[in-house]
């Protein structure tokens, strides 16, 4: 499990210290406050260690991270990531959590790098387990192009977030005992969706499938896509106890209680030992996680949020923190409210 991490001049972060890392972790705050950037740069660094040394992966970690970098952030030099202005290299330290010891990978570099990064240091042991990134946009309509885009072309438009999706997907279904915790979740799943994706290799394209009706991907509702993408990935064993997800707006297409359902399957999946991280600026999110964070006391739910500037992270089981969108939601509920009594 990731347990802390220490950011440096990363665009619009100036200084980020995350601590105490939980089970579910959620990142707060406004357009523009490097929610998004934060996600990807964690998730970044946690599948360049799971590539590194896997088979005969012959790239160096330096490597690695730096074509990551390169195609997730899709800019012309890593340099340009660097917070503008300031005469320090970005930094990043990132540390997991070992059976008997801390295990970290530190890197950083200046403005002026174009493609390579040159200092990186690691004392992580070699990673089985595969993280994952779900964007906010489905992906099941667009495979094919994503694939074609990035494998065929070799050009910028889907980031490796997306890549790295549909790879994961390109995994056959697996039968057999699966974890208890993974099982029941994509009953649940199921449940909520009244069907499952399947890949149909005959027109290379996925459909719904509901009893023994098809339905074509590309008129299936895209909170149905989504949650389906989850279901995928737990039933191919592409995810093991091991794993982290990064979840990027868990409540884009998704109707409140589709979001209240899945937010109680992540924290059933936390407790098998997966580990989540989601951004997001829905304050019924942020409600729904306090809640759950006040009713299952054996699961950590850390709240990062910032209106900006500083950041703060603090444990949802003792209350929500400061933050403009917990207090314009408050606000207009309190509007809302008063008009009602009057």
């Amino acid at each position: 499990m990731l347990t802390s991490f220490c950011i440096k001049n990363l665009g619009p972060i100036d200084s980020l210290n995350g601590s105490n890392l939980g089970q579910i972790n959620l990142i707060i705050g406004g357009n523009g406050t490097g929610k998004t950037l934060l996600l990807k740069a964690l998730y970044i660094t946690l599948k360049s260690l799971e590539m590194y040394r896997r088979g005969n992966e012959p790239k160096s970690l330096p490597q690695l991270l730096s074509e990551k970098l390169y195609w997730t952030f899709q800019v012309s030099e890593i340099g340009d990531l660097v917070t503008k202005g300031v005469p320090s290299p970005l930094s990043l330290e990132l540390s997991l959590g070992g059976d008997t010891r801390e295990e970290t990978i530190q890197y950083q570099f200046s403005k002026n790098t174009s493609k390579t990064i040159q200092t990186v240091t690691s004392d992580v042991s070699p990673r089985s387990s595969n993280s994952i990134f779900i964007p906010p946009k489905e992906v099941l309509s667009i495979y094919n192009l994503i694939l074609e885009s990035r494998e065929r072309d070799r050009s910028f438009g889907f980031d490796d977030t997306y890549l790295d999706l549909v790879k994961a997907l390109q995994t056959p279904p697996t039968r057999g005992r699966n974890y208890a915790q993974f099982s029941s979740s994509r009953r649940s799943l199921s449940d909520m969706i009244g069907g499952k994706i399947t890949y149909d290799t005959q027109i290379k394209s996925w459909q719904f499938k509901q009893g023994h009706k098809k339905i074509p991907i590309g008129v299936t509702a895209e909170g149905i896509k989504k949650i389906s993408i989850l279901d995928t990935l737990l039933g191919n064993r592409y995810l093991d106890t091991d794993s982290v997800i990064f979840i990027d707006e868990p409540e884009s297409a998704l109707h409140p209680g589709a979001i209240s359902q899945l937010l109680e399957i992540m924290v059933t999946l936390s407790e098998a030992g997966l580990q989540f991280f989601l951004a997001s600026h829905s304050y019924f999110v942020i409600k729904k996680l306090s809640v759950l964070a006040q009713k299952k006391p054996g699961t950590t739910i850390m709240i990062l949020s910032t209106d900006g500037a500083a950041w703060e992270i603090s444990n949802l089981a003792d209350g929500l923190p400061k933050n403009s969108i917990i207090d314009e939601s408050i606000r207009i509920y309190e509007e809302k409210l008063n008009l009602v009594l009057d």
